[in-house]
């Protein structure tokens, strides 16, 4: 894969991918100390705070694994915009597809990381009652 010049990010991007519980410490000193994390169930500043939104991702999934798919840089401005897939075999095969948006300062820590995927067409369909509910949603709303 052919990275964008950013410094801190082929770091970062390692970190992802060969994220596990006992490897949290790995990802976290990627971050700037009052980094902001957002995803579309969370929004935390600070090392501690991305440590629990992760250490909770551990626990309903102990084998989480993310994979890069993309990377591309924003031009003069260090700025990733990485693809990526996450999965998560204890939830029947769960994978999800997003993007984040990673502005890294200049000492090659993150200082922002968002995260944009699409719950409701990933997560909350596969759910019985309110899948069933998404989907007629989705069907009302969509142009044929």
């Amino acid at each position: 894969m052919n990275l964008p010049p950013i410094p801190g990010l082929p770091a970062y991007l390692c970190a992802f991918e060969t994220l596990h519980p006992a490897r949290l410490t790995v990802l976290l000193d990627c971050f700037a100390e009052d980094a902001l994390f957002e995803d579309p169930f969370n929004r935390v500043q600070g090392r501690a705070a991305i440590e629990r939104v992760f250490a909770h991702g551990f626990r309903q999934c102990p084998n989480l694994r993310f994979e890069i798919d993309e990377v591309a840089g924003v031009a003069d401005a260090p700025i990733a915009l990485i693809v990526w897939r996450f999965a998560c075999q204890e939830t029947g095969g769960l994978v999800l597809h997003g993007m984040s948006r990673v502005v890294f300062g200049a000492d090659g820590l993150a200082q922002s990381h968002v995260d944009y995927w699409d719950p409701a067409a990933q997560l909350y369909e596969r759910v019985p009652i309110l899948g069933a509910l998404m989907r007629a949603i989705r069907r009302r709303l969509s142009a044929h």
